[in-house]
């Protein structure tokens, strides 16, 4: 706004100039004629002027006087040029300065623009590079944050095997100690269980020599009775060979057999009066025992022990050889059933 003020102020003098050398130019042109009026015809009285100036003198000056009207007129023509073309130059300066300020003033626009944009590029800079240095510090964070984590998780993991290991060791500690405690037990059964064989066998061998010393008397008891019963079976074969009937040489037979082993059984004590077992008894060609099992168990072992045990000592059956072809295969397999009270 104080740009144009300033060409204002230069226009209007440039104006009032122009107009000062036209009037005095007017001025020049109505002063300009040299003659002399001629009077008007009707003047009562004319004069002469009576001058020393000839015409020649006076065309001279006339000629003088239109040089230097005109020398005037192009003197003030110039001057008007002049003033013309120093308004033109001034119009001019002030169009140039006027342009020069609208190219400064457009160049300090441009350059206002151009700092605000640089400006708002550096603030954009700035931001993108903040955003970046928070990216990057929350991208830093997070991985400081996963790397703690996985740290942590490591740890973590590492403690778990650590316990997983000790947990290990202290199982395969208690295992080791279940294993010697156990292997001591059996170590201690085996120990107890050779002792008891040490003394089963023991017993075994007391056993076996209460047994043969038994077994010596009463196989020599057995003799004697062999004798007897040998000359009462002979009286008995005479009686069967005298009977009609087979069955009563078979009763005869089975009667000393049950006499025999009578003679050698041996009940156990406290034993029920109603316990029944039943052995099979089965005899060789010559009477000898090949085996005595029972085959019906009353339910007391010791029964069932006591009644083979009385079988055994009470074979051989030699007597069995002097009974006929065929009564010797009826009687080598039979059976005899033993009660508290009696044999059958």
């Amino acid at each position: 706004m104080a740009k144009r003020n300033r060409r204002v102020g230069y226009g209007l003098p440039v104006v009032l100039a122009i107009a000062v050398h036209v009037v005095a130019l007017l001025l020049t042109m109505l002063r300009l004629p040299d003659s002399e009026p001629t009077p008007s015809s009707s003047s009562v009285v004319q004069a002469t002027l009576v001058s020393d100036v000839t015409a020649t003198d006076q065309a001279q000056y006339a000629r003088e006087a239109r040089a230097r009207a005109a020398q005037q007129a192009a003197e003030q023509q110039a001057q008007e040029q002049a003033q013309q073309q120093e308004a033109q130059r001034q119009a001019a300066a002030e169009q140039a300065q006027a342009e020069s300020e609208r190219r400064q003033q457009a160049a300090e626009q441009a350059a206002a623009e151009r700092a605000k944009a640089e400006e708002q590029q550096k603030t954009a800079e700035a931001a993108r590079k903040a955003e970046l240095e928070k990216q990057q510090a929350e991208a830093a964070k997070q991985r400081q944050a996963a790397e703690a984590k996985k740290k942590a998780e490591a740890e973590a993991e590492a403690e778990a095997e650590a316990e997983k290991k000790r947990q290990a060791e202290e199982a395969k500690k208690k295992a080791e100690a279940e294993a010697e405690k156990k292997r001591q037990a059996e170590e201690a059964k085996k120990k107890a269980e050779a002792e008891a064989e040490k003394k089963r066998q023991a017993e075994e061998a007391k056993k076996k020599a209460e047994a043969e010393r038994k077994r010596q008397a009463e196989a020599a008891a057995k003799e004697a009775a062999a004798e007897s019963m040998s000359d009462s079976i002979s009286n008995e074969q005479e009686r069967i060979a005298n009977a009609e009937q087979s069955d009563q040489a078979s009763n005869s037979f089975i009667n000393l057999v049950k006499r025999a082993v009578e003679d050698r059984w041996h009940l156990p004590a406290n034993v029920d009066n109603g316990l029944v077992a039943q052995v099979r008894v089965r005899l060789g060609p010559s009477g000898e025992l090949l085996a005595a099992s029972v085959t019906r168990s009353s339910g007391s072992p010791s029964f069932d022990r006591s009644a083979t045990q009385a079988v055994e000592a009470a074979a051989p059956f030699r007597e069995l050889q002097q009974l006929d072809a065929g009564l010797q295969r009826r009687f080598r397999d039979f059976n005899l059933k033993f009660t508290p009270g009696d044999i059958q």
